[in-house]
């Protein structure tokens, strides 16, 4: 398993146009991504439970992974986040 922290940087923080590349980022693997802030979590595959966290700029994430490519994933994730949110 594999799990890192990320601050959101975008202004609006996780709203439908990067969620919805994030969902499809996400789909290219086989892994189980998890996306979690405080006591709500959505499966990174989830475009409505994604958005329906109420993550805002300023807010930290932990990103879980685990499968069999979760090193690959994981990697893609956080490269995705850094450009995109």
């Amino acid at each position: 398993m594999k799990e890192f922290k990320y601050v959101i940087t975008d202004e609006v923080g996780i709203h439908a146009r990067p969620a919805g590349l994030l969902v499809k980022e996400a789909k290219q693997f086989t892994s189980t991504i998890m996306i979690s802030k405080g006591d709500k979590s959505a499966k990174a595959t989830a475009l409505m439970k994604l958005m329906g966290m109420g993550v805002k700029k300023g807010d930290e994430i932990t990103v879980t992974v685990e499968g069999d490519d979760e090193d690959a994933a994981a990697a893609a994730i956080e490269a995705f986040l850094k450009a995109n949110m």
